[in-house]
């Protein structure tokens, strides 16, 4: 039986270590490449043309979203698979919306992965059981128009909100997404406008409030 190729993408090398041992239990998959870096994982995916990408959202440089749209903008058919720690509802929608077919948490056990692996390569969609209800409900704290507006943000927009949210300056994001400071100036004006905000710190507010960032 032919093999199902993946290709890891997560910027810590343990936690790649750790998940390639995982798959390495399975004699149906076979990991063919890592990368650390949304860019990378976009290089790798076109030389490599995996059968799927089990990619992190929460990266340096353009991050996982981002990559996740460009790769599914060049290839409609890709399967990506999100597994993060960041298992709220908001990121949830925004991964979906990138073009990834299935979410799962980092702490999942290693038949869910497989599972959802194999879901998604028989051209199915894969959310874990339970993820979605039980963030729903610790969300209704959010105003429904903020959430709204949150889930309509591009995949730039919003990693520059949750960077904000972070308390980040401007200068540090554009450092950190590899873009220059007028640019990020220039999200950081659109998004506080699109939630109809002033500050840094009600953004702040609304993305506690969405579970986007912890106390």
């Amino acid at each position: 039986m032919k093999k199902i190729k993946i290709i890891l993408v997560d910027d810590h090398a343990v936690v790649r270590a750790g998940f390639r041992m995982l798959l390495a239990t399975n004699d149906q998959v076979e990991v063919i490449a890592e990368a650390e870096r949304g860019e990378e994982a976009m290089q790798l995916y076109k030389d490599l043309q995996p059968d799927i990408m089990v990619m992190d959202i929460s990266m340096p440089g353009i991050g996982g979203l981002e990559a996740i749209r460009r790769i599914c903008a060049r290839d409609y058919q890709a399967k990506i698979l999100v597994f993060s720690v960041h298992n709220e509802q908001v990121f949830i929608n925004q991964a979906i919306k990138a073009g990834a077919k299935g979410f799962i948490s980092k702490n999942s056990a290693a038949d869910i992965l497989i599972d959802a692996i194999q879901h998604i390569i028989s051209g199915k969609s894969y959310m874990e059981e339970g993820l979605t209800q039980a963030e729903m409900q610790e969300n209704k704290a959010l105003p429904i128009d903020h959430q709204t507006i949150i889930d309509t943000l591009s995949s730039r927009e919003f990693d520059v909100f949750l960077l904000l949210a972070k308390g980040k300056t401007a200068h540090k994001i554009s450092q950190e997404l590899c873009l220059s400071y007028k640019t990020i100036a220039n999200y950081s004006t659109q998004i506080k406008k699109k939630l109809n905000v002033e500050t840094v710190a009600e953004l702040t507010h609304i993305a506690l409030l969405s579970g986007v960032i912890n106390h």
